[in-house]
């Protein structure tokens, strides 16, 4: 998989030069391309450099960051923004939402929070080039492509390389270095993505339970559901739908 293309953009040199030093860019082929401090050198920035991922403040000189995101996304509707903001504000989150942000993460960094966001951003972006690829070329695309809409379809049931492999006859290790190739992240990191996607609008747009979720987002025990939901999103799946539903009244 190629290195996907990285501007940072917030005025304040420390938290560009932070991302730069204290985040490894590298592990997640990534590299920074560009930085900008201001919103009118953003817009020339993504204009001239074309990246893949795009780290945002909110609150940047001449022009916001939900402003920039809103008219490059006319030009550039393939790129990924991230939000990075000083306001836990469900206002500025709701804006972002419709503007279809990847994530909205606050300052100060957790970057090994971060790092579990731009693997998240890379299986989106992976998934959105495939939906746009009637059929892809390579043969390795393929197989890809067609092992995870297998996992989606059978998500509730247990999936594993072995699984894959007997599935596809194709060897194990061979599989999990396709997902790092092609995806850019492993075999489980992506699996539990999904599950975790799937679990989230089960949770706001289902009455169901809380076990009955995890079954459906292939876990057999509710409990071991509830403790990777609290690790991938820091709360619980009960605590995530009562938050929800109090913002939404």
């Amino acid at each position: 998989m190629k290195k996907l293309k990285v501007l940072l953009v917030d005025d304040e040199i420390m938290i560009r030069e932070g991302f730069k030093r204290l985040f490894d860019w590298e592990v997640h082929d990534c590299e920074v391309v560009g930085e900008a401090a201001d919103g009118m050198e953003a817009l020339a920035q993504i204009d001239t450099l074309r990246p893949d991922i795009v780290i945002m403040d909110i609150n940047i000189p001449i022009m916001s960051g939900l402003k920039v995101i809103q008219l490059s996304r006319i030009k550039h509707p393939q790129i990924a923004y991230v939000i990075v903001s000083g306001y836990d504000d469900f206002s500025y989150c709701q804006q972002a939402l419709r503007l279809q942000i990847t994530d909205y993460i606050l300052k100060p960094v957790n970057y090994e929070e971060f790092g579990k966001c731009i693997d998240n951003l890379k299986i989106s972006l992976y998934e959105r080039r495939v939906s746009l690829e009637e059929e892809p070329k390579e043969q390795e695309e393929r197989v890809i492509a067609g092992i995870t809409r297998y996992l989606q379809e059978h998500l509730s049931e247990e999936v594993s390389l072995s699984v894959l492999a007997e599935n596809f006859h194709l060897n194990p290790q061979y599989i999990s270095q396709l997902f790092k190739n092609e995806i850019g992240v492993g075999f489980l990191v992506y699996l539990t993505s999904i599950r975790m996607e799937k679990a989230k609008k089960l949770l706001l747009s289902t009455s169901l339970s809380v076990a009955e979720i995890a079954e459906q987002a292939g876990y057999g025990d509710y409990r071991v559901f509830t403790k990777a939901f609290k690790k991938a999103e820091g709360i619980t799946p009960s605590q995530y739908r009562r938050e929800f539903l109090d913002e939404k009244n």
